[in-house]
């Protein structure tokens, strides 16, 4: 379990194929504090730390990445490769403080970012979301995209806003957002529960 706030930016070093995809990721989080077997959610995606060890200024540790998990998130039209970028969150623990919303690391979806605005010193992104995912996102209410907790501004159809602020943009990949680009997209777990029990009723 996650909260969508971004605690770290990783970097792959190596990638391989060995059956899964495989891949080490730089990071600055203390070596130590890094167990084998802990989940760690990267750009969204909840993964199982295999291996790990220090390096200069941080750390760095290893993930298998199934193909099942390739094909249903953004790695299936843009792969990571060395020298990629990703934002990294390390699971809940029971007392830290809940400053985003309930994040599983489970992508529900690929949206795409469709287009870019600077209103001062913030940038406005539209999403258009999976025709089967729009229905739960809704204004005011909570996303996670590329594993970052954000409040939707408006929606519209299968298109949706968000305002990134420069914390945001410095904190995380965000700076780095083009027109184009897929991005994970997990729905908030709220809106999945009262659209099932809609459906019931």
């Amino acid at each position: 379990m996650f909260t969508g706030i971004i605690t770290d930016i990783g970097q792959v070093t190596e990638i391989a194929q060995k059956g899964d995809l495989v891949a080490r990721i730089a990071c600055a989080y203390d070596p130590a504090g890094i167990e084998i077997g802990a989940s760690i959610a990267c750009d969204g995606i909840c993964l199982t730390v295999t291996d790990r060890g220090p390096r200069e200024g941080g750390a760095w540790f290893e993930v298998d990445i199934s193909a099942e998990t390739v094909s249903r998130t953004s790695l299936a039209s843009k792969p990571w490769q060395t020298g990629s970028r990703m934002n990294l969150e390390r699971a809940l623990k029971v007392g830290d403080e809940l400053g985003g919303h309930i994040v599983s690391g489970h992508v529900d979806g690929v949206a795409e970012v469709v287009a870019l605005a600077e209103e001062g010193d913030s940038t406005r992104v539209t999403f258009r979301a999976p025709e089967s995912l729009a229905r739960f996102v809704a204004s005011k209410g909570s996303v996670a995209l590329n594993g970052t907790s954000l409040t939707v501004n408006e929606v519209e159809g299968c298109a949706f806003g968000v305002n990134f602020i420069p914390h945001t943009k410095t904190h995380t990949t965000w700076g780095g957002i083009r027109a184009g680009d897929a991005v994970n997209l997990e729905i908030d777990t709220l809106a999945r529960y009262v659209a099932r029990l809609q459906d019931w009723g």
